[in-house]
C-alpha cells in the first residue's frame, strides 16, 4: 500500500527547475552570456534542463542582459534583485515572484553546468518527493582517483545508513585512519562521495531558508549547504552511478566544454 501510494505520489507531484545566474564572476566575466558554440552557456544550461521530466524551467538571473538573452533564444525568465549573497537566496526570491505553492519542488540547478544530466534532476527531485522526513535532497558520485579526493576544490559528502547527508567538507572525510596514515594513495572502500552541487527543496523551505541564522560551519568551509544541517534540518543524498559533465568556472573550462559542443552540436 505505501509503495502504491509512493508511485501515486510521484506520478502527481511535478517539479520546477530554477537557475540562478549572476553576471559578474570572478574568474570568468560575464560567465553566464559565455559563447559556447553560438549560444550562450545560460541557454544550454536551460536546454538541458527542458529535457527532464520538470514542467517548468525559469532562469532567475541579476542583469537585464541574462533576460534578454534567455528570452531571445525562447528560455522563460526573470528578473531577481542584485545584491542576494547565495543562489539560494535568488530562487527563494525567485519563488515569491512566480507564487509557487509552498509543497512544489523546486530543482536548483547552477547556471555553469551545460552538460548536466536531465536524468540526474529527476532523480533528485523524485527523491526528495519520497522522503517526507529531509527538507532537501542533492546528489553525489562516488571519487576513484586519490588526488581528487585529496583536492580541497572538490567537496565531500559522508551520509548516515539511510543516505541522509552527516556532513560536506572539502577536507578528507571520511578520513581512513589506518589506509591514509602515511598519505593519500589509495581509497578506502566504499568509496568517498563526491558532492554534485545540484538541489532539490520544497518552495515553503527554500523561502524560509535565507531567514535562518548563517551557521559556523558554513562561513568556515564556504558551503552553504551546512547551514541546513546546523540548524538540524535533513538532506536526501542520490548517489549516482555516473559522473556529471564538466562545469564550468574557468576560462579553461569554457574552452574544454566548447570542444565537446563542437563534436556533438546536439547535446
Amino acid at each position: 500500500m505505501r509503495m502504491e501510494l509512493a508511485a501515486t505520489r510521484a506520478a502527481s507531484v511535478g517539479y520546477t527547475v530554477l537557475i540562478p545566474a549572476r553576471l559578474a564572476s570572478t574568474r570568468l566575466p560575464r560567465k553566464p552570456l559565455a559563447d559556447i558554440n553560438g549560444v550562450p552557456m545560460i541557454v544550454r544550461v536551460a536546454r538541458r534542463a527542458l529535457e527532464s521530466k520538470a514542467k517548468a524551467v525559469v532562469v532567475a538571473a541579476d542583469h537585464a542582459d541574462i533576460v534578454t538573452a534567455c528570452r531571445a533564444h525562447g528560455v522563460q525568465a526573470l528578473l531577481t534583485r542584485d545584491d542576494h549573497l547565495s543562489g539560494s537566496d535568488r530562487l527563494a526570491e525567485a519563488c515569491v515572484l512566480l507564487g509557487l505553492d509552498g509543497r512544489e519542488v523546486v530543482v536548483n540547478l547552477q547556471g555553469d553546468e551545460p552538460l548536466i544530466s536531465p536524468a540526474l534532476m529527476d532523480a533528485c527531485a523524485q527523491l526528495l518527493i519520497e522522503r517526507d522526513e529531509c527538507v532537501m535532497s542533492t546528489a553525489a558520485h562516488a571519487i576513484d582517483e586519490a588526488a581528487e579526493f585529496g583536492n580541497p576544490n572538490v567537496v565531500k559528502v559522508v551520509t548516515d545508513a539511510n543516505g541522509r547527508a552527516l556532513y560536506f567538507s572539502r577536507a578528507l572525510v571520511p578520513w581512513w585512519r589506518d589506509g591514509y596514515a602515511g598519505g593519500v594513495q589509495q581509497l578506502s572502500s566504499p568509496r568517498p562521495l563526491r558532492h554534485i552541487g545540484l538541489y532539490a527543496y520544497h518552495a515553503a523551505f527554500l523561502r524560509r531558508y535565507p531567514k535562518l541564522p548563517v551557521s559556523p560551519l558554513e562561513q568556515l568551509e564556504s558551503l552553504e549547504q551546512l547551514r541546513v544541517l546546523w540548524h538540524g534540518e535533513r538532506i536526501a543524498v542520490h548517489v549516482s552511478d555516473e559522473r556529471p559533465g564538466p562545469g564550468v568556472d574557468t576560462p579553461e573550462d569554457l574552452e574544454r566544454v566548447r570542444a565537446i559542443f563542437a563534436v556533438s552540436p546536439s547535446r
